[in-house]
């Protein structure tokens, strides 16, 4: 399992390719972590609720960039279309 992501901090240091790529990875952590759980195989379930929070993390600092490009779009007088 992946190390659980320490900050938005360390998510604003990363592409948007590689934080994609790291929310296809929980996803799939995710899932199994979900089958362990019905199946009393998962440990921990802090672990899922870790996971859905990392997902957001993530999501979180992704709509911020795009906020952010939009929003520098539209200050230099681009058209912008949605």
């Amino acid at each position: 399992m992946t190390q659980s992501v320490n900050s938005a901090n360390d998510l604003r240091a990363k592409s948007v390719e590689e934080l994609n790529t790291l929310v296809g990875e929980i996803r799939v952590e995710l899932f199994k972590a979900r089958i362990q759980n019905h199946t009393n195989q998962l440990d921990s379930t802090a672990k899922l609720r870790g996971m859905r929070r990392d997902i957001a993390r993530i999501k979180t600092v992704l709509r911020q960039r795009e906020i952010e490009t939009l929003v520098a779009e539209t200050s230099t007088g681009k058209d912008v279309q949605s």
